[in-house]
């Protein structure tokens, strides 16, 4: 199947996901303090879920024969990149960082987004590579702009993270989004500019960055999901669902008045 372009009525009900989507990690984030447990952020995300009245979009996937995924949220904490599961087991403590990712369907349509949390206070290693992660999106976000080509995206992602010293995780990439979670063209957060799919209006990506403080050799967990960094470093991810316009790119999951992000 190639790219799908969305129309205006699609992008309404995508953007109200995207409102959902916010609410979730808005209510997670301010939970995320010193001995909750991750098992206790999953069930507030399960509550502002149904108050929502969507459907999670991780609860029971099951891709290329994976085991179901058993949370509707991801916890990934320090050297955890994505898809960290909830457990009564993984408490957190002064100091961590924490990803919380979430995607819903809400109306037929998807959106997905992820931030990385710092708990209580954090060292100034932490925070800077927090910093640069969310620093790197908005600079992907801001190339999203009909005419502009794949590579711009990876290309502002790659060279604001190694300007701070950071490496790119490169076995996961961002992802068009619309009726499915992951629909075509795959977002890398590296690459050359100039290249790749062009970008046009009603284009909706998923665009998610993930830095480590190490090398950016990852490895997976028994359970299947829980990804690593291969040297223990710590990670940290953000991710915005949006669609690209003549005006410019509008975050379907950013706060109410906040969406338009300038290039």
């Amino acid at each position: 199947m190639g790219i799908i372009i969305k129309s205006e009525e699609e992008l309404a009900k995508m953007a109200a996901a995207g409102r959902v989507v916010h609410a979730v990690l808005d209510a997670v984030e301010a939970a995320c303090v010193p001995g909750v447990t991750t098992a206790e952020l999953n069930r507030i995300a399960e509550r502002e879920l149904k108050q929502g009245r969507a459907r999670s979009a991780f609860l029971g996937y099951a891709p290329g024969g994976l085991p179901p995924y058993p949370a509707v949220l991801c916890t990934s904490i320090n050297e955890v990149v994505v898809h960290g599961i909830p457990s009564e087991d993984d408490v957190l403590h002064e100091g961590d960082v924490i990803g919380v990712d979430f995607a819903c369907y809400k109306d037929g349509f998807c959106a997905d987004a992820a931030r990385t949390v710092a708990v209580g206070v954090v060292s100034v290693a932490a925070r800077a590579l927090i910093d640069t992660t969310r620093e790197a999106l908005e600079r992907a976000i801001a190339q999203c702009r009909p005419g502009n080509r794949l590579g711009d995206l990876g290309a502002a992602v790659e060279r604001h993270a190694l300007s701070r010293g950071y490496s790119i995780v490169r076995d996961f990439v961002g992802h068009g989004i619309g009726a499915a979670m992951h629909e075509r063209p795959e977002v890398p957060n590296y690459g050359p500019s100039g290249r790749g799919v062009r970008l046009q209006k009603g284009l909706a990506l998923a665009i998610e960055p993930m830095l480590n403080a190490g090398g950016g050799a990852v490895r997976v967990l028994e359970d299947g999901w829980t990804v690593v960094t291969a040297d223990g470093s710590l990670s940290a991810h953000f991710e915005h669902s949006l669609w690209c316009t003549e005006k410019g790119p509008v975050v379907l999951t950013a706060p109410e008045g906040q969406q338009a992000v300038a290039a």
